[in-house]
């Protein structure tokens, strides 16, 4: 795989996830640090929760929140 390709499914940078049901999350893809389920706005604007996440998932989604009401999931680390 080409460098460029493989630069773009590596991320830059990663962040603590404080979930908020107003504050702006902007991330590209989720860890999921302790289990449950993950309330989100997508990039579209969608509002979608993931159920029942196990622990190490990963989620590669687009996301403007994470939202705190319906988030039960604990340790979510943001990538960008």
């Amino acid at each position: 795989m080409p460098a460029t390709q493989l630069s773009s499914l590596v991320a830059d940078t990663a962040a603590a996830v404080t979930t908020s049901d107003t504050a702006p999350n902007v991330f590209t893809r989720l860890y999921i640090g302790g289990a449950g389920n993950v309330a989100v706005v997508t990039e579209a604007g969608n509002t979608v929760t993931f159920t029942a996440v196990p622990v190490g998932t990963q989620l590669d989604i687009r996301v403007k929140q994470i939202l705190a009401t319906g988030t039960t999931a604990t340790n979510i680390v943001g990538m960008l």
